[in-house]
């Protein structure tokens, strides 16, 4: 089978091509500044040089046109073209009812609108990338895949707010999780590595990009997670501020005159590091400025790293016991001083980090980068969220899916371990 995968963003459009059942990537690129002046396509294949193309393009409906003329994909045989038989979509919130992959039909459609105020600011980009996908290749089925879902194994008295219960349920307000997909995949790739099937693993697994999510994981499935009713609550992130005193907000509205929807854009887009800094939200910035002696990025890269070793140590106590800490993300995969400053300190923990090879894994490879001493392996392992959406795709096609808690997943032993 040929799976196309779309990963809709609200100006941006993510995509790749996968042949199954080998899992292999044919083709991927993106479209940018959808709807704004300079949209482009930057379209890469195994078989030719990357291409970027300066394009006008107006909304979703034209981005995926223009992706698949690129892609000569079509959903039904045609002179060279790749015949494809389905599309996976990433959908960010599925909210209580959608907990697993499924195809999408109308209640399904339903239910991803109903999830918008849980998610104003990826919801309705994916559910219009969703039914410009579906108007354009109405012939073949269409799978949700849903960040929140990896988080339905999350117990209530981890997921419940100490708030009025009438509110918590009139509301729907409690803990979701965000970044499943990153989690599940390195979450199941770790156990590879550890020999060991996913239920007999306990982890904590660290997605550290813009945005940061730290994932406790019990005998296979999420356990405790970092974010909670939005991506806002948790680690420090890029422009998110991650946990604060909630009277904070209510108090700086007081004082500035804020409404509730400029607090919130303050606390996701002008907080974390860049609020901190005052200037970055990227971490090699930040890096450069503590290496220059610039205060206020020393300041930022404690902060973050303190936080991050904070949740270290409340997953483990909430564990009991700990078989292996993932990094993952952009700055997990490929920033050693990041990881080294978050493990530092964690040795009573059993938690020893080998420099060599911390400095060695630069995001390319799954990389083991405890020392041999560490009872609590570290590893860094590039995530692959496509993988996981097109494994669900295939799964749910072909009637051998089952939810995440059943550890169905190919990769999980289909690749060797490391050496």
């Amino acid at each position: 089978m040929n799976i196309l995968t779309l990963n809709c963003g609200s100006s941006s459009v993510k995509y790749s091509l996968w042949k199954t059942p080998d899992y292999r990537k044919i083709l991927s690129g993106i479209v940018e500044r959808i709807g704004l002046e300079g949209s482009f396509v930057e379209h890469h294949t195994t078989r030719s040089p990357p291409v970027r193309l300066e394009r006008p393009v107006s909304d979703h409906s034209e981005a995926i046109s223009l992706l698949l003329e690129l892609s000569e994909v079509y959903p039904a045989p045609r002179k060279h073209a790749i015949e494809i038989d389905a599309v996976a979509h990433r959908i960010v919130h599925g909210g209580e009812k959608l907990a697993h992959s499924t195809i999408i039909d109308e209640e399904v459609k339903a239910e991803i609108s109903r999830c918008i105020e849980l998610a104003p600011l990826h919801n309705p980009p994916n559910l219009v990338g969703l039914e410009s996908a579906m108007k354009l290749l109405p012939q073949i089925p269409h799978i949700g895949v849903f960040d929140t879902a990896f988080f339905s194994t999350v117990p209530p008295h981890v997921y419940t707010y100490a708030i009025p219960k009438e509110w918590a349920r009139s509301y729907r307000v409690r803990r979701f999780g965000f970044h499943g997909t990153s989690h599940l995949y390195v979450s199941r790739r770790t156990a590879v590595h550890l020999g060991r099937p996913p239920s007999e693993v306990n982890m904590i697994t660290l997605h550290i990009g813009n945005g940061v999510s730290i994932t406790a994981v019990k005998q296979g499935v999420a356990y405790d997670h970092s974010m909670g009713f939005t991506p806002l609550e948790g680690a420090v992130m890029g422009t998110r501020c991650g946990d604060i005193d909630p009277a904070i907000p209510l108090y700086l509205m007081r004082k500035l005159n804020l409404q509730p929807e400029e607090m919130l854009d303050a606390l996701n887009r002008r907080s974390g590091l860049l609020g901190i800094t005052g200037r970055y939200s990227d971490r090699r910035d930040i890096l450069k400025g503590v290496d220059s002696g610039d205060e206020d990025c020393k300041l930022a890269f404690e902060i973050e790293c303190y936080r991050l070793k904070k949740y270290i140590g409340a997953y483990t106590a909430a564990l009991g016991e700990v078989d292996a800490i993932t990094f993952t993300g952009g700055a997990g995969e490929r920033s050693p001083r990041y990881r080294e400053a978050t493990c530092s300190g964690l040795e009573q923990l059993s938690i020893r980090i080998d420099r060599d090879r911390n400095n060695q894994a630069l995001g390319n490879i799954e990389s083991i980068i405890s020392s041999d001493a560490s009872k609590i392996k570290v590893y860094a392992i590039p995530t692959n969220e496509e993988r996981v959406f097109v494994e669900d795709a295939a799964a749910l096609l072909e009637g051998r899916y089952e939810p995440y808690w059943k550890y169905r997943y190919s990769f999980e032993y289909s690749l060797d371990p490391l050496d």
